[in-house]
C-alpha cells in the first residue's frame, strides 16, 4: 500500500510548525499505524532527511504514549483503539492521511508529533494515591468490596492517561481523565479517608495546569479508547460539590482558618 502523509513538522516548542507532505510505499496492510510511521522514517533517513518524531512505547494499546490527531481524531477516532492498535487495513491504498500532535494548551508541543504531558503528572502527583501506610500487602479478601464497587473502580482504573480526552475537548478539558483517576480510589474502601481532600488537590492542580473547563460535550467519552464513561465526571461534580461545602464548614468553624 502507497500512502500520502501531511505530517506536523516542528523543530521545538519555541518555532513555528507546519505541514510536510510525504509519500510513503510498500507499507503491508497488516502494518500497525506506528509501522507505517516506522516506514516512512527508515525511507526518510535513507534520502538523508530528519525523522519524524512521534512518541510511542508498548505498542499493546496499554501504556497510553501513542498521541496522534489523525485526520482530526484522537487515535484515528476507531471505537476502543489506541494509535498503536490502528492498522494500516482500515485505510484504502493512496489515501491521503493528515497527521499532528495534540491540540491543547495544556500540552505543548516539544517536537514534531510529540506533546509534553506532565501536566497529567502534577494532577497525579497532586492526590492521585493513597498515602495511608498499610504495611505489607494484606490478604487480598481482608477488606470486603462490593462486586459493583470492584467493577466500576476497575473500569476507572482502565483510563491510560494518553490526553485523547484533552486533544478532542472543544476548551481542552481534563475532567475525564481527572475523574477516571478519583472514581478508581473513591470507588474502594481505602480511598475513603482522604476523599474530600484528594477531591480538592487533584481539581486545583487540573486548573493550575491550564486545563479547560468541561462544558459536556462529551467528544472526550467518544475519544477514549478505554470507554471511560461520562459517568465518572458526574461522580467528580458531586464529591467536589460535597468538598466544598464540608471544607467552607470547616473554615467557618475554625474561624477562617484552614
Amino acid at each position: 500500500m502507497n500512502f500520502t502523509l501531511h505530517v506536523w513538522r516542528q523543530r521545538d516548542a519555541k518555532t513555528a510548525g507546519a505541514f510536510k507532505t510525504y509519500r510513503v510505499t510498500d507499507v503491508s496492510v497488516h502494518a500497525s499505524f506506528l509501522e507505517m510511521l516506522d516506514i516512512l522514517n527508515e525511507q526518510l533517513v535513507a534520502k538523508g532527511e530528519e525523522p519524524v518524531a512521534f512518541d510511542h512505547d508498548c505498542r499493546e494499546g496499554i501504556c497510553g504514549t501513542c498521541s496522534l490527531m489523525i485526520d482530526g481524531r484522537p487515535h484515528g477516532g476507531r471505537r476502543s483503539t489506541t494509535t498503536c492498535q490502528l492498522h494500516m487495513r482500515f485505510f484504502h491504498d493512496g489515501q491521503e492521511i493528515w497527521i499532528e500532535p495534540w491540540r491543547a494548551a495544556a500540552f505543548p508541543v516539544i517536537k514534531d508529533l510529540c506533546v509534553d504531558r506532565s501536566a497529567f503528572d502534577r494532577v497525579i502527583a497532586a492526590g492521585g494515591f493513597v498515602s495511608t501506610n498499610a504495611g505489607s500487602a494484606p490478604e487480598a479478601n481482608a477488606i470486603a468490596v462490593a462486586k459493583d464497587d470492584a467493577e466500576r473502580a476497575m473500569d476507572a482504573a482502565a483510563c491510560i492517561g494518553c490526553g485523547a480526552c484533552v486533544a478532542a475537548c472543544p476548551n481542552g478539558s481534563a475532567m475525564l481523565f481527572v475523574a477516571a483517576k478519583l472514581a478508581h480510589l473513591h470507588r474502594l474502601p481505602q480511598g475513603q479517608p482522604e476523599r474530600a481532600d484528594r477531591t480538592l488537590a487533584m481539581v486545583s492542580a487540573m486548573d493550575e495546569a491550564g486545563f479547560g473547563s468541561c462544558s459536556n460535550h462529551y467528544e472526550c467519552e467518544a475519544s477514549c479508547p478505554k470507554d471511560i464513561s461520562r459517568d465518572v465526571m458526574a461522580q467528580l461534580n458531586r464529591d467536589y460539590a460535597r468538598a466544598t461545602f464540608a471544607k467552607r464548614e470547616r473554615e467557618q468553624r475554625g474561624g477562617g482558618g484552614g
